[in-house]
């Protein structure tokens, strides 16, 4: 028996599953900076070479973008259904709160420098890691306009961005989860009072 599992051949990955294996492999030596972020540590990690990793993303930046899509996809934000707009928002920064990690992958990269060598804004590296979905917080923002929560007429691309760019903001100043009472602070002091319709 032992024999047998000894010339037993080693399972080797291919395809979608060695793809993965990868790129779940370089969102986590993206976490460590993006200065770590190499084809060698990346083909260590994933248990693989250097030339596999080559052949598919030629170049780093290349690799880069298809981690963040590839962790996108994986990593979205729930879609929270409360019935008012004040808690889908309480809700939906409350998720993203308990995952920073997935924010603290994209300062990383753009404070290492690929702005630099690629071209990619800290903006350009949030669409990648959306890869084209439609956006959770626009369609908690549509839902309420429909039940009259929110003054369509004020909803500025600018205003609707306003909750995530003020949690993005705080987070990387202080590298840690947002206390509680400042996501709340974030709806009912900061953003509610911008939309909600004159009385």
């Amino acid at each position: 028996m032992d024999l047998e599992k000894r010339h037993e051949p080693a399972t080797r990955r291919r395809g979608d599953e060695l793809e993965g294996a990868i790129l779940d492999a370089a969102w986590e030596q993206l976490l460590t900076g993006y200065p770590n972020f190499t084809y060698d540590g990346i083909a260590r990690r994933a248990q693989t070479s250097k030339p596999v990793l080559y052949r598919r993303w030629p170049t780093r930046e290349a690799l880069l973008s298809a981690t963040l899509r590839h962790r996108g996809v994986r990593d979205r934000l729930p879609m929270p259904d409360t019935g008012t707009l004040r808690e889908d928002l309480l809700d939906l920064l409350r998720s993203a709160n308990r995952r920073p990690e997935r924010y603290f992958a994209m300062l990383s990269a753009q404070v290492g420098g690929v702005s630099d060598v690629g071209g990619l804004t800290p903006g350009a590296l949030r669409d990648q890691f959306l890869g084209g979905q439609p956006s959770v917080l626009r369609a908690i923002l549509d839902r309420a306009v429909s039940r009259g929560e929110i003054d369509a007429e004020r909803m500025t691309p600018r205003i609707a961005a306003v909750p995530f760019d003020l949690f993005r903001m705080q987070l990387f100043l202080t590298f840690e989860p947002i206390p509680d009472e400042d996501l709340v602070s974030i709806v009912d002091e900061v953003f509610l009072p911008l939309v909600r319709p004159s009385t």
